[in-house]
């Protein structure tokens, strides 16, 4: 084998390499294991996964693109830390894009897709029932995964994945009450109705709405965990009939 093809060889080891080392380091910042604002050590984080600190690197810097990770120059890389005030221009972002999915899905939506996403909604009222706040987020995850991957623009469903890193401790946060649990599956009980009876613009409205409410759901535990209830983060509740939620 010549030393080109070797060389190919081994760039397409160490990519792949790469992204299983992105994945499991993207897990344990999701999860909590790493927290946010701590430093990313690479020799650490290589001795942990049994890689050289190559794949590493390359993984880090995939982090870095997709916003859940941020460089310092001349310090390292650390998990990023989003602020309250930019958690609250993050969640009008993601009601667009979901208002986007849904009322590009509605015209479109097949029976098998619809099933999929009521199993959702049902395995999320199970574990709100049960308190099981882990188990709903999850499922929580893989409702609006699927959502957006049925609609069919993948540009759009990377963007919301970037954006939903970067809120996900927030979103954790706003979902540990058994109400609020309720609250967001009704919601997205709503989003499936309307996506069942395949209009487009109910469908648009519910989407919007389902994330302007979880952006309410945060402000207030926002203020509940931090004891600031000074409005800095007050969100107001949507007008009835309102469409375009990220104006408020």
């Amino acid at each position: 084998m010549s030393s080109a093809a070797t060389a190919a060889i081994e760039i397409v080891r160490t990519r792949s390499l790469a992204s299983l080392v992105a994945q499991e380091i993207e897990r344990m910042i999701l999860s909590g294991e790493i927290p946010a604002g701590e430093r990313l050590n690479e020799q650490a984080l290589a001795t942990r996964l049994g890689v050289s600190r190559g794949p590493v690197r390359e993984a880090i810097r995939g982090l870095e693109r997709s916003g859940l990770v941020v460089g310092v120059v001349n310090q390292g890389s650390y998990v990023r830390r989003v602020s309250a005030e930019e958690a609250l221009d993050l969640f009008d972002l993601r009601a667009l894009l979901l208002g986007h999915a849904c009322a590009r899905l509605a015209p479109v939506v097949t029976a098998e897709q619809l099933a999929v996403l009521r199993a959702h909604v049902a395995a999320m009222a199970t574990a709100a029932k049960a308190d099981d706040a882990a188990g709903y987020y999850a499922r929580n995850l893989a409702f609006h995964a699927d959502l957006l991957a049925f609609a069919g623009n993948p540009r759009a469903r990377r963007i919301d994945d970037d954006l939903g890193n970067e809120l996900h401790l927030f979103r954790r946060r706003a979902l540990v009450q058994p109400a609020n649990m309720r609250r967001s599956n009704a919601e997205h009980a709503a989003i499936v109705r309307a996506l069942a009876a395949r209009d487009a613009a109910a469908a648009r409205e519910a989407g919007e709405a389902h994330v302007t409410q979880g952006k309410l759901r945060f402000a207030a535990s926002h203020e509940a965990a931090t004891g600031t209830g000074d409005g800095r983060t007050h969100v107001p509740p949507p007008r009835r009939g309102q469409g375009r939620t990220h104006s408020a």
